[in-house]
């Protein structure tokens, strides 16, 4: 099975864009994003509720922990939330009426009102990706975008890890794309 595609700032751009034409604009841009800024999985996404992104007054959280249920590896980690995506994530809150009393319920809810199913989920990138015409994307692109941007901007691979859930480097490892852009800047380091 291929690796899904690192997805470059155009392609990001034209996915958001995408999105504006969607019935759902805000979620599924909120949903793109943070994909790309936390690097997490659709299972994640589709498992996250109000009350793990969103304080008692309805203002997001710089970081929050994912509990081991909501993990591929059943084990809990701390996600941190950057600037961008907490002024989408009040976009978001505007749009969704985010209240104290809404802290277990999804947050991101399906056309039903329910959470995403990790499939369902895995679906709407699907559907983003190949109607933008992205056809090597996948529900993975953000995590792999995440991963590899932050390894190209001098984050350690420890480090790395450790924001990707990973318990070995080398699955981290497996995650950075290299192009001939970098393989160049680097031998000009010399």
């Amino acid at each position: 099975m291929a690796q899904a595609a690192t997805l470059s700032d155009a392609q990001i751009k034209r996915a958001l864009r995408w999105c504006q034409t969607r019935r759902y604009v805000t979620r599924d841009t909120t949903i793109l994003l943070f994909s790309i800024y936390t690097g997490l999985r659709a299972k994640e996404l589709a498992a996250l509720c109000v009350g793990d992104v969103y304080d008692e007054e309805g203002i997001p959280r710089t970081q929050f922990t994912l509990r081991a249920e909501q993990t591929k590896g059943a084990r809990a980690r701390t996600v941190f939330i950057n600037g961008a995506l907490a002024a989408q994530l009040l976009r978001y809150a505007a749009w969704r009426n985010i209240k104290p009393s809404l802290c277990t319920a999804a947050l991101f809810r399906s056309q039903k009102g329910n959470h995403f199913s990790a499939n369902t989920m895995c679906q709407l990138f699907l559907n983003i990706y190949k109607a933008c015409g992205l056809s090597d994307a996948s529900s993975h692109s953000g995590r792999r975008t995440f991963i590899t941007r932050l390894a190209n901007k001098g984050v350690g691979v420890r480090v790395l890890a450790a924001l990707a859930g990973h318990s070995s480097i080398a699955v981290t490892q497996r995650y950075i794309d290299v192009n001939d852009a970098q393989l160049a800047s680097a031998v000009e380091l010399l």
